[in-house]
């Protein structure tokens, strides 16, 4: 209201005109004046371009995380090397003297401990994405960046402690006669499929542990039963030979078994093509693709999420 005094008296002015903005939604004045909802998911590709661009961030954050995780053991780092070491020793006491799984295998302490050495990959960035947003909550919610760096900076961590152990596994596989050929080479390609194919699952699983705070406690016994499928102490070809052929199916399609017979292969010299599925390596460029694209797809679903609640 306003008062005017016209010849001595007290008018009433007229009430002022509303704004035009009355009667808008919230979500109506947000888009005509260019506001956005904080924290709100990016489209798929900006998300990517903005993971490019951090892609430093996620390579010192992982080099530091392998730099601190021994720190408070004396033997420091040596434990990247020693801990696959040390379960391939228990595994060829236990299935290699105790069990004979070792029959109808040549080399087989070259062929266990690769085995042993490329599943604890798959299976630590596992571990690690289970972990990489709900054991980091506090970097999360504090800083913004795509929620993605976190996996992908594990499963870089993992790899960057198996690269470190390749030098022993290669060690080891001379001592036992082989003799390094052209072959020796498919283990970069390998690797590389692989490393993706951990990524996508490591992605996947953040977004599961995120909001699944027991499936910390529950993997290690999924991890555990998916190793003894996996052939990683016992030849898939020469234990499923009489098996029906929808259990040896399965097994060659197991993608952890699959890039173990790309490693054996590439490595051992008598571990031959006819040792390998069908396709092997179609088999893991597939699962690669569909584990990396998936689990990235999967993990940006819920961007907006992570961190809240």
């Amino acid at each position: 209201m306003s008062e005017t005094k016209h010849d001595g008296a007290v008018a009433v002015g007229a009430v002022p005109a509303p704004s035009d903005d009355t009667g808008l939604s919230s979500a109506e004045l947000a888009a005509k004046y260019g506001l956005a909802v904080s924290g709100a998911r990016p489209g798929l590709g900006d998300y990517v371009r903005q993971l490019w661009a951090r892609r430093h961030f996620i390579s010192a954050f992982a080099r530091a995380k392998v730099s601190a995780q021994y720190t408070q053991a004396k033997l420091g780092q040596l434990w990247q090397v020693m801990t696959p070491l040390l379960n391939a020793a228990v595994y060829y006491l236990i299935f290699g003297l105790l069990l004979h799984t070792s029959k109808g295998v040549d080399n087989f302490i070259a062929f266990l401990v690769t085995g042993v050495f490329i599943f604890t990959f798959t299976q630590s960035s596992v571990m690690s994405g289970v972990k990489a947003v709900s054991g980091n909550l506090g970097l999360i919610r504090a800083l913004h960046f795509p929620r993605a760096s976190m996996p992908i900076a594990f499963t870089l961590m993992q790899l960057q402690q198996l690269l470190m152990s390749m030098l022993v596994l290669f060690s080891i596989v001379l001592m036992t006669g082989e003799v390094p050929t052209w072959s020796w080479l498919l283990t970069i390609p390998a690797l590389f499929l692989q490393s993706v194919f951990n990524a996508g699952l490591a992605l996947a699983m953040a977004r599961l542990g995120s909001k699944m705070t027991d499936l910390a406690q529950l993997m290690p016994f999924i991890l555990r039963t998916w190793m003894y499928m996996s052939g990683v102490m016992y030849s898939i070809s020469h234990f499923a030979a009489s098996a029906p052929g929808f259990v040896k199916l399965l097994l060659d399609l197991n993608p952890a078994a699959v890039y173990i017979d790309l490693m054996r292969f590439a490595l051992i010299s008598s571990y031959t093509a006819a040792q390998l599925p069908p396709h092997v390596w179609v088999l893991a460029l597939g699962w690669a693709l569909v584990a990396g694209v998936g689990g990235f797809v999967y993990f940006w679903k819920a961007e907006e999420q992570y961190g809240r609640g």
